[in-house]
């Protein structure tokens, strides 16, 4: 876990790394922690750079003093990925963390390359609802309403099945800093967004629990027609957190959707634009800018055209992480004898990741199946680069 400090407060957040792939990020839900997103953070990580953070007064993060609204959430959170370098994102949020998802959207539409939000609403409850439950939780406590409050987070079975896990979060909730979830409570109660239907670009998708009391399908179905036809995913026997209820079937549908995300922005070819953005994190800014610098009328639109098709089609589908193409490169060009893009890759191998134990199976690989010489020659090359360290003779 690592810290930022934002207007006076410190933030938590975990970053899974990987400066050159595409980051998501994730806003947990009301009284829980970015703990929710830890098997899922887990299943994407190596494809996606997966980032979540704990909101005020939750988890790890200082507490509130004072009133606060969603745009102040998402202002927190564009400012994290200020500071961790971070243009572009694909936003995925639950419950008030969706509410902050549509405050991104209306903040910062040119930054967001998808938007994922689930088990929220344009509008949550009702302002009288939210006043009374801050001012009981100011009086009684988390601890004392721990049972009232998780059990609408968790449908009936998973409450029975799950008694461990259930505690659990009870107990993160009674570590929650009271203050800080009831001046959330009164953020919920003020915040509307059924005016919020300026058309953006970004792709949205919707995901509702069938037996969530907070945030039923029929909230998100509102949310879907203010967002213009949304498409939305309903999961059977899943209440308020389906990060935690269902973890495999919520991975299922954020594949999904970013996969979806992906078809839609590219569904006339991947942009030059998209193709240099990948090939210059991949690269290097140095290495890209020397190569469009001597680019010439003869060879231009040869540039071009592998900027779209290996750096935006191909390096740019996370459906293989970055270090596993990278591999798969080095295999081939090895193979192949290919000893100028060799050479370039076996650099860009270290910029991206690779351990020294892959680069030793992928070149292994080469030796059995293209020829011990192929394999020989690019250990050597590799070697050249720095790869590898002088053994002490015993």
């Amino acid at each position: 876990m690592k810290f930022f400090e934002f207007n006076g407060r410190y933030i938590a957040y975990r970053d899974t790394g990987g400066a050159t792939l595409k980051a998501l990020l994730l806003g947990h839900p009301l009284g829980m922690s970015q703990a929710v997103w830890d098997e899922l953070a887990a299943s994407l990580a190596g494809r996606y750079r997966v980032i979540s953070w704990d909101l005020p007064g939750h988890g790890a993060s200082s507490p509130l003093d004072c009133a606060i609204t969603a745009d102040d959430l998402a202002e927190e959170a564009v400012a994290l990925l200020d500071a961790l370098e971070i243009e572009r994102f694909t936003y995925l949020g639950t419950s008030v963390g969706g509410v902050i998802g549509q405050a991104l959207r209306r903040a910062v539409p040119d930054r967001l390359t998808a938007l994922m939000l689930t088990n929220t609403g344009a509008v949550i409850g009702s302002p009288e609802a939210w006043q009374t439950r801050a001012e009981r939780v100011r009086r009684e406590g988390l601890a004392g309403m721990g049972k009232e409050l998780s059990g609408r987070w968790f449908a009936d079975g998973f409450i029975r099945e799950r008694p461990a896990a259930l505690a659990g979060w009870q107990t993160q909730l009674a570590r929650t800093d009271a203050e800080s979830y009831a001046r959330l409570c009164e953020l919920l109660g003020a915040t509307d967004f059924t005016g919020c239907t300026a058309p953006t670009d970004t792709p949205v998708f919707l995901l509702a629990g069938e037996a969530d009391m907070s945030t039923p399908p029929a909230t998100l179905e509102a949310l879907a027609g203010i967002l213009g036809g949304a498409p939305l995913a309903v999961l059977d026997g899943v209440a308020h957190v389906p990060s935690v209820e269902a973890p495999a079937r919520m991975t299922s549908w954020v594949r999904s959707c970013l996969s979806s995300a992906r078809s839609q922005v590219g569904a006339h070819g991947v942009s030059y634009e998209r193709g240099l953005d990948t090939r210059t994190s991949v690269l290097g800014e140095a290495h890209v800018a020397r190569a469009r610098q001597g680019a010439t009328t003869l060879d231009q639109p040869f540039q071009q055209m592998i900027t779209r098709l290996a750096w935006g089609e191909l390096w740019g589908n996370p459906d293989l992480a970055h270090r596993e193409r990278s591999m798969i490169t080095i295999a081939v060009l090895a193979a192949l004898g290919r000893d100028g893009e060799l050479v370039l890759h076996l650099n860009t191998a270290k910029r991206i990741g690779l351990e020294e134990a892959e680069l030793r199976q992928a070149l292994t690989h080469v030796a059995i199946y293209a020829g011990v010489p192929a394999a020989n020659h690019a250990f050597k090359l590799a070697r050249e680069q720095g790869w590898g360290e002088t053994l002490t003779a015993l």
